[in-house]
Formats: C-alpha cells, sequence, structure tokens
C-alpha cells in the first residue's frame, strides 16, 4: 500500500463571487460553521513568471479534521484565482496540505512531475500552488505559517462543538 507522501489533506480550498453569500450557501445548506473571515488579505507571488500582490477576502470554517478555505479574490493582478481574460475563477480550487518546510514539499512534489504555478508570501504564511503538467483544473498548494496546525485542530475543535450560534468572527 503506497503512503500519502505529505499526510491527509488539511485544507480545500473554493472560490466565490460574493464571500458573505458563500458562507450563508455553506451554512443553510451544509451546516458548515462557525466561520473566521479575513478582509483585505494580500500575498506578494509570482503567478506564472509575474510579479504581483493579490488581495481576497477568506474565510474558514472546517468539516471533521479538514478546514474548508472560501476565496473572493478581491483585485484583478493575475493569479491562480482568475482566468487569462481575468475573470474569477469559481468553485472547488485546490487542496492542500499544511507543511513544516515549504521548499521541501515543493520539491518533493515538483520531482513527481508537478509544476509550480503560483508562489507567494505574507508575514503569517508561504504558499505554493501546483498542477501536473497538461492538467488545469483543481490546483495542490502547500502551505507553510507557523501556528497553521493548531488553528486546524482548535478551528474543527470548534466546529464540532458549534450550536449555530455565532456563526461568522471577523479578524481584520
Amino acid at each position: 500500500m503506497t503512503k500519502a507522501l505529505f499526510g491527509p489533506i488539511d485544507q480545500i480550498g473554493y472560490l466565490v463571487d460574493d464571500l458573505d453569500r458563500g458562507i450563508a450557501r455553506w451554512i443553510a445548506q451544509l451546516g458548515v460553521g462557525p466561520w473566521t473571515v479575513f478582509r483585505n488579505v494580500s500575498l506578494q507571488g509570482r503567478y506564472r513568471g509575474v510579479e504581483g500582490i493579490v488581495t481576497m477576502d477568506v474565510a474558514l470554517s472546517y468539516q471533521g479534521d479538514v478546514q474548508i478555505e472560501l476565496i473572493q479574490a478581491t483585485n484583478a493582478t493575475p493569479s491562480p484565482y482568475r482566468n487569462a481574460d481575468g475573470t474569477p475563477i469559481l468553485g472547488i480550487h485546490h487542496i492542500a496540505w499544511v507543511v513544516d518546510d515549504l521548499g521541501d514539499a515543493v520539491a518533493r512534489a515538483s520531482a513527481n512531475g508537478l509544476s509550480t504555478v503560483f508562489e507567494a508570501s505574507n508575514p503569517a504564511t508561504n504558499v505554493a500552488y501546483l498542477e501536473p503538467e497538461g492538467e488545469t483544473g483543481v490546483l495542490y498548494e502547500f502551505i507553510q505559517g507557523q501556528g497553521m496546525r493548531e488553528m486546524i485542530v482548535a478551528g474543527a475543535a470548534a466546529a464540532r462543538a458549534w450550536d449555530g450560534s455565532n456563526p461568522i468572527t471577523t479578524i481584520g
């Protein structure tokens, strides 16, 4: 039996056109919550060789031990969140793993045939998105950030205990 190279999946990411409506849908239709919202997140990075600052609003919740991330891109900078013509991509976007060493994870994934399409960072996190050659669609993300694993454990516990009250906490 082959073991997963990076451990269990930590996150599933979705792109939405309106973060507040997206959160409301996840709560009403799927019962997923509570949500932590981060407004005006920025990442300095390089997408397919083009440098830029990507801005977004992000919401996080949990299903079991898996973090659900909703992202609404808020600027038109070329990024993995937009089509080549600049229109927003919507729907399931990526699966992700939290890693201790981003460079090592990217090197191992690259050795297995994945190509980096986006590398970015801010003071809290470093990320890389990769894709298989010739296959577009869902990307694979690696995330390195202090306290990320602890945040996922605490968030998953909060979701298991959630009684439906106080569905949204906004940070920033």
